[in-house]
């Protein structure tokens, strides 16, 4: 047994974060899942990227532009047809695992994080336009995007909420998750079938507090794992309440936790440090095809993510008593994710719009 796929043993799934159309054609993705891989995500980054590197969409965009469709529609034409075959390839995964995974994630417009009402819309759309059970949402867990994320889960959308960086963010999503079941159940709707993940981002936490510890190194590249593992002790009461256990009576499935940007940024530290040290049930980590590559060559398996909870508890006090504000360290990472996905999401629109791909 590979080590992605001994993951499963410990509660843990293997998602991938950057699908491509050159990845669906070469057989790349059928390989992945064979070697255990349980899902996969797309955004406007990993498509821009793809189109401006190979010829993978080249005909597509050129019929496209020809049957008169706007750059923002081309956009979707590329991307949900890049989903719903993967969906497709991914759905004995989904069938295998009575819907726990086999899922792909598609994003709802970045401009669109501040937009409760835009969200629901766009999120209504792709959801009718992939038409597959096993498509998950992504929409963002900002203040504005809650509300969107309850009404689409009332409503049978699966939703991966991204863009978690602190435990109140990840609290208030998993509330979120909670009252849209009940107001179902309250409807006679069945609830056994909703299904969604909370996307707590890594890296990027360490990079950000790196930089504001100055010389302090005995905390560096300590903050972003201290966080997830104290997020995940929020999601273990949860699932210990009252409430959710009449909920998970009717059917429910918990919420799954997922580590988010798993790559490490420094090159100083090890390429492990995002994986090695979650994992654990319930759980399911993105990563990227490097961190893939480095898990199946050299990985250790083993239940981890409750493992040094106190530490964790002590490590983030540490960050607040060296004059680091962890709240804002999170509001300025929210705030900076959502741009990192406008930014190439308009440089593919103006592309699509010259007539170049």
């Amino acid at each position: 047994m590979n080590r992605i796929a001994e993951l499963l043993a410990h509660g843990q799934s293997c998602w991938m974060d950057d699908l491509t159309r050159q990845m669906i054609v070469d057989g790349e993705l059928q390989r992945r899942i064979a070697d255990g891989v349980r899902g996969i995500t797309t955004n406007p980054a990993i498509l821009e990227k793809a189109t401006s590197e190979g010829d993978a969409y080249k005909s597509d965009i050129a019929k496209d532009m020809q049957r008169g469709l706007s750059p923002a529609e081309i956009y979707d034409e590329l991307i949900t047809t890049d989903v719903r075959k993967a969906c497709d390839l991914m759905r004995p995964v989904y069938d295998a695992s009575n819907g726990e995974d086999g899922f792909v994630s598609l994003e709802v417009s970045p401009y669109l994080a501040q937009d409760t009402e835009g969200s629901i819309d766009e999120a209504r759309r792709y959801w009718r336009e992939v038409d597959r059970p096993n498509l998950f949402i992504k929409i963002p867990g900002t203040a504005e995007g809650v509300p969107a994320i309850e009404q689409m889960l009332f409503e049978g959308v699966n939703i991966n909420i991204t863009l978690l960086f602190s435990i109140e963010s990840y609290e208030a999503v998993a509330e979120a998750y909670v009252r849209a079941l009940e107001r179902r159940v309250a409807d006679g709707l069945p609830i056994d079938r909703v299904a969604s993940v909370a996307s707590f981002f890594l890296s990027r936490i360490d990079v950000l507090v790196d930089e504001k510890l100055g010389d302090r190194a005995d905390l560096k590249g300590k903050a972003a794992v201290a966080n997830a593992k104290l997020a995940y002790q929020s999601f273990k009461r949860l699932l210990a309440s009252d409430r959710w256990k009449k909920l998970a009576q009717k059917g429910a499935r918990p919420q799954r936790m997922l580590w988010a940007s798993t790559s490490t940024k420094n090159p100083d530290y090890d390429d492990l440090m995002y994986v090695e040290p979650l994992i654990g049930p319930m759980t399911i980590n993105t990563m990227p095809r490097k961190t893939i590559e480095a898990f199946l060559d050299h990985g250790e398996v083993a239940d981890t993510v409750e493992d040094d909870v106190e530490n964790a508890r002590n490590v983030m006090a540490e960050v607040e008593q060296a004059g680091i504000s962890f709240a804002r360290v999170t509001k300025q990472l929210e705030d900076e994710g959502i741009q990192k996905f406008i930014e190439p999401y308009d440089k593919l629109i103006a592309r699509l719009g010259g007539g170049s791909a």
